[in-house]
């Protein structure tokens, strides 16, 4: 198999603006990458950009990254908690998905204002008394949002959220594939843990040798026997595509559900949240949920013209996992990036991989190793 190794050494190719590529028959690299969704190619990106070689291993099994609305937020609005360097990350996640853009020559990436519609004036009262507190002072704006959208009823107009948007993560995964595969770098393909094989300086599978693998599994990482001690018990969450001609939303609501504009009448609504059955089968009892809830907020006929369904790479304390096995230093996981993959990917992403190069260190409450039960 012939690999495009990404490089910036003219002596071995020629000129594609930056990076350099050129044919090699070398089956030596950087990394081998397990897994096909955000967490994967988010890191992909991060070899890319750093100019390293690698091959990505992925099917079909789970895709939930695909199925994900990609919206970011700086808080969970309902409770006006802000989250954990949430500024930071989405300052860096819009110039990531910007090179990303530039790479791909497409576009999958949108900045959009998120609106909470409110229901009362006691409910407005408290928006503006969360908004005049210094960590919110930047996230929650205390200028409403009063013009009237089409189809929705708001006597007591909206407060506006900052920094928010969204990734539309099935064109943003389509032509990350298509790209890499292209590339000779994206291999359609279970991975086969069995014939994983260690040496002192590197690992071996099937034709190649890499210095580091990283396991971004998501979900399936319940079944890699090398990471099987960290925990990942995954939350399935179901949504619905509407088509509302009467709606004219164009910015995102978030008020008991989303709904995100997809253009041409399309809206998506979502989500719910079930921690007991982990398959990706749609139900008719989350279907009705989020039609009630949808109807709290709009007041105009629309019809579902699909239902879609994803176990969410979720961990018991809400921390990505991020970091090398405690016994084989050449193995990394990059993983529970749960309901914010869009926005914790670049970062953690770009996290492990000063960590893997520049031996940075990795914040404790993130390393795998705080699963880890001798």
């Amino acid at each position: 198999m012939e690999l495009l190794v990404f490089t910036n050494d003219i002596s071995n190719g020629w000129f594609f603006n930056q990076p350099f590529l050129f044919i090699c028959s070398m089956k030596m690299l950087d990394f081998i990458i397990v897994g096909n969704g955000l967490a994967a190619l988010a890191f992909a990106e991060v070899l890319l950009q750093n100019n390293c070689s690698f091959v990505v291993f992925g099917d079909s099994k789970l895709k939930s990254s695909r199925v994900a609305a990609g919206l970011y937020n700086p808080l969970i609005v309902k409770r006006y908690r802000p989250l954990q360097d949430a500024v930071d990350q989405i300052d860096f996640l819009r110039s990531f998905y910007s090179r990303a853009e530039q790479r791909l020559c497409a576009k999958f990436h949108h900045e959009k204002l998120t609106l909470r519609k409110f229901v009362s004036i006691a409910e407005q009262n408290d928006w503006f008394e969360h908004a005049d507190k210094p960590q919110l002072a930047n996230l929650l704006s205390n200028d409403l949002f009063t013009s009237a959208i089409e189809g929705i009823d708001s006597p007591f107009q909206y407060g506006v959220v900052n920094y928010t948007g969204h990734l539309d993560t099935n064109v943003f995964i389509t032509k990350y594939q298509t790209f890499l595969a292209d590339s000779g770098c994206f291999i359609a393909e279970s991975f086969i843990y069995a014939d994983l094989e260690f040496s002192s300086e590197f690992v071996t599978y099937h034709e190649f040798q890499a210095s580091n693998v990283i396991f971004a599994e998501g979900y399936g990482v319940n079944q890699n026997p090398y990471f099987n001690f960290v925990s990942v018990p995954g939350t399935k969450g179901e949504g619905i595509t509407i088509h509302a001609p009467q709606l004219k939303l164009t910015e995102i609501i978030n008020s008991g559900v989303f709904i995100l504009p997809l253009g041409n009448d399309l809206f998506k609504v979502g989500a719910t949240y079930e921690w007991t059955d982990k398959t990706e089968q749609t139900t008719a009892a989350a279907r009705e949920e989020l039609t009630m809830r949808l109807k709290q907020v709009i007041q105009c006929d629309f019809e579902i013209v699909d239902q879609w369904a994803g176990v969410r790479p979720t961990t018991p304390d809400r921390k990505a996992i991020v970091g090398n096995h405690p016994q084989f230093p050449q193995l990394h996981i990059l993983n529970g990036l749960g309901t914010r993959g869009v926005m914790l990917g670049p970062t953690m992403a770009k996290l492990l991989y000063d960590h893997i190069v520049d031996k940075k260190e990795i914040p404790t409450y993130l390393q795998a190793k705080r699963f880890w039960k001798q």
